[in-house]
């Protein structure tokens, strides 16, 4: 949700292409505080990064129980742990039949909503801030 990636010509031509062009929303930029709408209307939050520092987009999406695949790289196998479905990001055939799973097994699609749920609640400011103060703590008195 936001600027255009690498291979953006690539990948708008494979979706004009698409039989499912009609259904397919490209948004550019959102504003955050339409963020959560868009999440909470979807059915799935795909996400193939390479690298990520730490992993917002996912996460923000599953504290809007929306179930996430994502890449099985860098920070995000630790953000989304086991509430969503990790794949490797050059796995296209994998990344389709998981869209198409969540797609066409709503009970499957409500259990990862309902575990993105519990696992969002894992990461808030207040335990950063936390954990940030103990490990300062802990290297001042070293």
């Amino acid at each position: 949700m936001g600027a255009k990636g690498q291979n953006y010509d690539t990948i708008f031509a494979e979706i004009a292409n698409s039989a499912l062009r009609d259904r397919i929303i490209i948004t550019g930029y959102v504003d955050d505080t339409d963020l959560a709408g868009i999440y909470s209307g979807a059915i799935a939050f795909v996400y193939p990064s390479f690298y990520e520092g730490f992993g917002l987009p996912p996460l923000e999406a599953m504290q809007c129980g929306t179930p996430v695949i994502t890449s099985n790289t860098s920070s995000l196998p630790e953000v989304v742990g086991d509430a969503g479905i990790l794949l490797d990001p050059t796995d296209r055939e994998g990344m389709c039949q998981a869209l198409l799973e969540l797609y066409s097994q709503p009970d499957r699609r409500q259990h990862l909503s309902k575990k993105s749920l519990e696992r969002a609640n894992c990461f808030s400011w207040e335990k950063f801030t936390q954990a940030t103060i103990a490990a300062y703590n802990a290297a001042l008195s070293s």
